[in-house]
């Protein structure tokens, strides 16, 4: 009997990497990635024993997402797990932001979750099974300064998980969504100390979270102990949002 599939998108770093790690163990797992072949290959390597692989599409584009979509289905039979991990920033204050940086934002980060889900919707329909997972943001929540682009993508994703897991329940298929504060990636070691500090002020724990925190979440959304849950947002921030 073959391994279920998970296809992870933007998966070649940071959550994603930590994501598509946690789901090898009893997934056969599909690392999609944009621009980054050299750190997916090395992604693909530090996996364990499996069928995995990797695929280079740019979610922003409809047809491409579907060859990606049909080209899983033709070398494995099947795909179970959907993770809308792909995702940008671009920010500045909302009087100073360009055309593109909006545009850009919205497109990969919101746009292309929607591609993924409507191009797989078909293939998890007919199998009356799927789990969808969507990697949105605690800023889709609550917003933030200079990022008025990004919470605006990441609200969408919010709203896109709920609205999917309405049309799609009645198909064995739940679509969740799980919404990261502060966690320690390449986009956080950019930060100066004294931001870093004013952030842990707002948060209860008083640390930033791990990327193998928000991976362990995604890998219980993608078994079978979460198959009564749908629709829902969890947000993982060590207590900043409440």
């Amino acid at each position: 009997m073959s391994r279920k599939v998970a296809l992870v998108t933007g998966a070649s770093r940071g959550i994603g990497s930590a994501i598509a790690k946690a789901l090898a163990s009893d997934h056969d797992v599909v690392i999609n990635f944009a621009s980054s072949e050299v750190q997916a290959q090395e992604v693909l390597k530090s996996l364990p024993e499996g069928n995995h692989s990797i695929y280079k599409c740019d979610v922003q584009n409809h047809e491409d997402v579907k060859m990606m979509m049909e080209e899983i289905v033709k070398n494995y039979g099947h795909i179970d797990v959907l993770v809308n991990n792909a995702g940008i920033t671009r920010d500045n204050l909302m009087l100073k932001m360009s055309d593109d940086d909006f545009d850009k934002v919205m497109s990969i980060n919101t746009k292309g979750c929607f591609n993924c889900i409507q191009s797989i919707t078909r293939i998890m329909m007919k199998q009356r099974a799927g789990k969808i997972i969507n990697i949105a943001s605690v800023i889709g929540l609550i917003g933030n300064v200079g990022q008025v682009n990004y919470a605006a993508s990441k609200g969408a994703i919010i709203a896109m998980t709920k609205a999917s897991a309405k049309e799609l329940g009645s198909r064995n298929i739940q679509v969740n969504a799980i919404a990261p504060g502060f966690i320690e990636t390449e986009m956080t070691q950019v930060l100066n100390d004294d931001l870093k500090n004013k952030m842990l002020d707002v948060i209860p724990l008083k640390r930033f979270g791990q990327a193998d925190e928000v991976a362990h979440v995604v890998k219980f959304l993608a078994s079978s102990d979460s198959n009564y849950i749908t629709g829902q947002t969890i947000v993982i921030d060590g207590g900043m949002v409440m």
